[in-house]
This record gives structure tokens, sequence and C-alpha cells, in this order.
């Protein structure tokens, strides 16, 4: 006798991870129980208003603050940027764009074109 398969799933902190929203900030019927593959798949295809609504408004995660504002996460925190932020307030740092934050992006396009610059080098020499 074979023994049914169980169906993968996953934490709900590592799905929120992968949807890039905030795990405390999604509703309780998701952080509560695990997500399996099939849950997930229509998470992304077809997703629920609370789910819009949190990737459009916030609260976001670190990486995705990070992402909006141009900057790594080390530099979020070197900035005191600490806490999630909502679109408004990440909307609001760049229009007033304090000194942190631009330092912060002329750093982190430095660090993006170096890296740019040595793959292409790598590239390179796999080439010959």
């Amino acid at each position: 006798m074979s023994a049914q398969k169980k169906p993968q799933s996953m934490k709900p902190e590592t799905a929120a991870k992968k949807l890039g929203i905030y795990v405390p900030a999604a509703p309780e019927e998701f952080r509560s129980s695990p997500v399996t593959r099939d849950e997930f798949d229509e998470l992304r295809t077809d997703p629920p208003e609370w789910l819009t609504r949190l990737r459009a408004n916030g609260p976001h995660p670190r990486p995705v603050v990070a992402h909006k504002l141009g900057v790594s996460i080390s530099g979020l925190a070197r900035g005191g940027v600490t806490e999630p932020l909502t679109t408004e307030q990440i909307s609001a740092l760049l229009s007033e764009m304090p000194e942190w934050l631009k330092n912060e992006r002329a750093t982190h396009a430095r660090v993006r074109e170096e890296e740019l610059r040595a793959k292409g080098r790598s590239t390179g020499k796999s080439a010959k």
C-alpha cells in the first residue's frame, strides 16, 4: 500500500516573503496556518482584495521599502529606518529626499554599477 502524499506547504512567513508583504499586516487566517503550493499559486495569480491593498499601500517589509527607495537594506538601517513603512511614508521620503537617502542612493548605484561591471568582466573571461 502506498501512503497518500501530503501537499507541499510553507510557513506563512515564507509565503509572505515570496509575496513581498509584511506578515503582521496580513489577516489572521493567513498568519495562522501553513500555505499549500496550490494556495500560494492562487494568491499570486488571483490575489484577494486584502493582498492587493497590502501590496499597494503597505506597510511594506524592509526589502520592499529598500527597493522602492533605491537603497540597500543596510542603507535603510544606516538611515535609521527600522520599522515597516507605508507607500505614503515612502513617497514622503522620496519627495523630501533627506541627506542620508541621497547618500545611500548614490552608494547603492555605485555598488550596482560595480556588480554589473564585474559580472560583464567575468562573462567575458568565460567566453575565452
